[in-house]
């Protein structure tokens, strides 16, 4: 179902594919699996680039809830006995540092309207509809495109009658939609587990912490929808949770948990020298003013007064 408040939106996805399409075109033939799978790639990366600062946002975010961990401390401590209380009073200690114990979601609903997106234009295609500004040309090469022996418009749903239309077989075809959508799957439930697991660690008395959970276990269960996707598009899923994971897991190893011991003193780490570390390397340390040097202590002696000969007295 096509949202009309939403064409703009399909039509600047279909543009930004039209364009990256034409470009792989040059050097590789236009209705090639390999020129269809880059165009989604390279969409999903520059699509992953534009929210990029929201991820940091997200993380700063997750950097101040750090911080607050000692005080977070102090109210479970202060409030053991009245649950309902300490929850609150936590709430309002994030709101006031400006801390979302939900920004780790944002990433994945700003994904949305994108993957609308894609699933209505990678649909069009797949009923042969050169529309949102897309070309009869660009529609018949994306219709002959196969990734793996399985046709881009495809789905798993999709009738041996009608793959057999795309010139694909249909046994070979549904086994690798199925090998698809179990990647996707799998790479979906681990990107939710890391971040959801990087939140309870750091704010054990979350009062969401129940619902990352069963988020962390629903996840998997995309995949069941996802036999309804086509091909494209969980090609375009993949590839984002396969970009989200390497994103999470070079900026955790970057910047490691504080550590809060039972004094509420904080201990931060040092970063873990993972593949992303060593190709990026270690986060710079905040420099430190140097310490201006001691002064120098010069100790005034008193002044040695002479004395008369005869009367011992001081000299005038």
């Amino acid at each position: 179902m096509e949202l009309p408040f939403l064409n703009w939106l399909y039509t600047a996805v279909a543009w930004v594919i039209t364009h990256i399409h034409s470009g792989y075109s040059t050097f590789i033939p236009a209705s090639s699996g390999l020129n269809w799978a880059l165009t989604i790639i390279t969409l999903t990366v520059l699509m992953r680039l534009l929210i990029f600062p929201l991820f940091m946002k997200q993380m700063r975010s997750s950097r101040k809830m750090q911080e607050l961990a000692p005080k977070v401390q102090d109210l479970r401590k202060k409030y053991k006995n009245d649950k309902q209380r300490m929850n609150q009073e936590v709430m309002r200690l994030y709101q006031e540092a400006g801390a979302n114990p939900l920004g780790g979601c944002l990433p994945i609903v700003a994904q949305f309207p994108i993957f609308i997106s894609m699933f209505t234009v990678l649909r069009a295609i797949a009923e042969d509809r050169a529309v949102f500004g897309m070309t009869k040309e660009l529609v018949e090469s994306a219709r002959e495109a196969h990734v793996f022996g399985a046709p881009l418009p495809a789905t798993f749903f999709t009738s041996a009658a009608d793959i057999e239309k795309f010139g694909a077989d249909p046994v070979i075809t549904k086994i690798v939609l199925a090998l698809f959508v179990a990647v996707s799957s799998l790479t979906t439930f681990l990107t939710v587990r890391q971040s959801v697991t990087r939140s309870m660690a750091q704010m054990p008395d979350n009062p969401m912490a129940q619902q990352q959970k069963i988020l962390m276990y629903i996840s998997p269960l995309f995949a069941v929808f996802s036999l309804n996707f086509q091909l494209g598009l969980i090609l375009y899923w993949v590839t984002t949770n396969l970009w989200t994971l390497g994103q999470q897991h070079w900026f955790y190893s970057r910047h490691p948990m504080p550590v809060v011991d039972e004094k509420g003193n904080i201990t931060t780490p040092q970063p873990t020298n993972g593949i992303f570390t060593r190709l990026v390397g270690k986060p710079k340390a905040p420099e430190q003013p140097e310490a201006a040097p001691a002064p120098k202590i010069v100790r005034q002696q008193p002044t040695r007064q002479p004395r008369s000969k005869r009367s011992g007295s001081k000299k005038s």
